[in-house]
Order: structure tokens, then sequence, then C-alpha cells
């Protein structure tokens, strides 16, 4: 029996958000100049755990703990249910001991983006939408595509000039329908229209200032903490997340608060927010109540690289005792793909490594300790975007057939 009791709630003010105007934010913030997202309310009362059943496939093991009405099957890809590594080679080179990686670039399109999006195309097909649709960089439009494709649902994605070509490639694949414009308000401003008008369903955010992504879909987040627990048999001390709009973060931090309401783990993790921008670190300097707009700039964690955070993100952060670590520096942030890649073997997008990066930066102003055990989330393959990596690499030498010109290439000869 599903535990969602059908409504959404403003986590600021407790307004309650029937389920018809759940895309629109909280009313009664918005009323005094604020932007904040709702989310689904569970009863929890007299769960028992573990609360996955295994008969469904991918998340939806754990449907009792999802917003969605009961059934017997679910649209899903088989996503989630990703590894926890222990980054042992990493964690020598930084002095810690229990380092984990959860490789989120097993997930059936190559990022976490597939949990949100499972959860929000069976919603919309609870409520009888024809239509998706999306403003994305990349992942959550490659990820809407496969699952409406999965669905019989038509998925219609704008995204951005600047995305890689390969990010465009896949949302075609799947079938979306792309269209590019210039910049991430344009996008917003048409989207907005089309829900209005034609009652298309949004699978991301569409305001500005922004309040996060579908609110039915974030909560496909949760699982990524009940997985983590289930490997662990604890919560970690501290989790890394690469963050612009918040849904991870608040969907994660959700988790863990079942999790602590259910009685399994007495408290959660220190949220760490790892970005390029710095928006989150700015808020939590000023102690700003809502979000702060920082400048805007270039960089490879362009799926990350937001001013402006949200409501929801500060939250997540605030909730968990957690931080934001700032990491503008390109050559920092693929410095981190690159270990991660060579010390692991884990080929992590930019904004995946800024985990990492953002690791670095807390060891270094002992916001977190060598002892503590920490999780990074490896939010997406590298293979999303092959030239930024590329800047940072070597040309491949071509050689004649010989040793001695092999010697010549590698410095040395092998003993």
């Amino acid at each position: 029996m599903t535990l969602y009791r059908g409504y959404l709630e403003c986590p600021r003010c407790g307004h309650r958000v029937e389920e018809d105007g759940a895309f629109d934010g909280c009313p009664v913030c918005a009323r005094a100049g604020w932007s904040i997202n709702v989310h689904p309310v569970y009863d929890l009362t007299d769960v028992d755990w573990p609360a996955a059943d295994l008969k469904y496939p991918g998340i939806f093991r754990w449907h009792r703990l999802l917003p969605l009405v009961e059934r017997t099957k679910f649209v899903s890809l088989n996503e989630g249910s990703t590894p926890l590594l222990p980054a042992l080679r990493l964690g020598h080179l930084l002095g810690m001991d229990r380092l984990y990686v959860k490789d989120e670039s097993r997930n059936p399109t190559w990022s976490y983006k597939d949990r949100l999006v499972a959860v929000a195309v069976n919603k919309a097909q609870e409520l009888g939408a024809d239509t998706i649709v999306l403003s994305s960089t990349g992942n959550q439009g490659a990820a809407a595509a496969a699952y409406a494709a999965l669905a019989g649902l038509r998925c219609v994605v704008f995204t951005l000039e600047s995305v890689p070509l390969t990010m465009k490639l896949l949302m075609q694949s799947y079938g979306a329908e792309v269209i590019a414009l210039r910049s991430g308000p344009q996008r917003w401003t048409v989207m907005s229209e089309a829900i209005a008008e034609w009652g298309w369903m949004p699978i991301s955010g569409f305001r500005d200032p922004p309040i996060g992504s579908n609110p039915f879909g974030i909560d496909g987040y949760k699982t990524i903490a009940y997985e983590i627990v289930q490997d662990l048999g604890a919560a970690p001390e501290v989790l890394f997340i690469p963050a612009a709009y918040g849904d991870g973060l608040a969907g994660i931090q959700r988790g863990f608060e079942d999790l602590m309401a259910i009685g399994v783990i007495a408290r959660g993790p220190r949220l760490i927010a790892a970005e390029p921008l710095g928006a989150y670190r700015a808020a939590l300097a000023d102690n700003a109540e809502m979000p702060v707009r920082v400048e805007s700039g270039s960089t490879v964690a362009f799926s990350t690289a937001t001013p402006i955070g949200t409501y929801q993100g500060l939250r997540a952060i605030r909730a968990s005792s957690g931080d934001a670590q700032a990491v503008g520096d390109d050559s920092r942030i693929l410095a981190a793909q690159k270990t991660l890649a060579s010390q692991e073997g884990l080929y992590m997008e930019p904004s995946a490594a800024l985990a990492l990066a953002a690791l670095e930066g807390a060891l270094a102003d002992r916001t977190v300790g060598h002892d503590e055990v920490v999780v990074l989330l490896g939010t997406s393959t590298g293979l999303k975007d092959v030239q930024a990596s590329s800047s940072a690499l070597p040309e491949v030498p071509v050689i004649e057939p010989s040793l001695s010109a092999l010697s010549r290439v590698l410095g040395d000869r092998p003993s």
C-alpha cells in the first residue's frame, strides 16, 4: 500500500497544494515574493524496513515511498541499484580510509537523472498527460526522452545552442523533439506558455527565479539515500552532491529524513553542495533565507553553472548541517576528472567530478575530516562531453613500428 497521501506541501510555510497545482510552487509564498517548490507528503507511521519490494523493477521496489498510486506495473528501464564503490586508491592519495563513490553513471542513460524522470513519467501517465516538456542541457533531457519513448509519450526538450553535440544527439536518438534557444530565460518563457496553453506536463523547472524540477520526480532521488544506507548499513558522515537547482540535494535529504522518521538511522549525513559559481556558498555566507544571485560565468561544469540556487537546495543543506564548496577553476575540475579516471577507473563528466574537487577543498579548509565516512555522488559519465576532457589531455602520438620509436615516446625503456 502506498504511503503517499495524495497532496503536496510547502517546506517553508506548510501550505497544502493539490496535485493539479504541483508545478507552480507554493502560491502563498509566491504572493510574498518567494519562489519555493512544494513536495509530496507521506504517512510514515508504522512502516516496516526494508520497505523495498523486489517484485518491481528499478527504483520502483521502493514504490511505497514514492508519490504514485498503487499499481502492478511501472515504466522502468531498471534504473537505480548503482554500486557504492570503495575508493581505495583515491582515499590513499587523500589520506582517507573510508571514502566511497556512488556511481550513478551505471543508470540506463548514464546519469542519476533517470531516477527523477522515471518517477515523473509514471506520474505523467497517472495524470493523463500525452506530452512531457523540459528545459535541459542534456542529462535530464536524455533521460526524459528515453522514458517517454518507453511510455509512449511525446517529449519536447528546450536546450541551448552551446550544449555539446553528444548531448543533443542523445536526446534526439531517443525520439525527443529538441529545440535550441540562446539563453535559459528564453527556454523558460516558451516552456511556460506551452504548459499553460497546451497542457504539457513539465519535467524540469520553468520559473525565474527557479524553484526546481517536477516535485514528483524529485522524490526519485530519495532512493539514492535508501541504497547508500542499505549498502553501508548506516548513513555516511558526509555526502558530496554536484548541485544546480537543488533537485538532488532536496530529494536525497528527503530520503534520509524518511529513514530517520522510520527509525532506520539516527542521523543523516552532512550534505555538501559542489558547485562551480558559488550560489549556495554565497547564500550560506550571507545567512540568507532565500537564494542570492552571483555572477554568471563559463565553466566546463556547464550543467551545474547556475548563478542562483533554490530554496529547496538551501533547505537541504541547512537541514543536514551541511555546507557548500565553490570550485570555479576549470583546471581543478578537469584534474579531479582525470584523477577519478586514472585512480578508480571512473570516467565522470566535469559536473560530476565537482564532487571530488569540492572534497579536496573541504579537506584543505578542514570542514571535512580525513577520518570521516565520505561518499562522492558521481552523477554522470564523461562520455556525455568528451570535448571538455580532450582539452586537458595530450594528443595521441603516432609512431613507427619499432621499440626505439616507442621508447622515445615513453621517455624510458621498460625493464
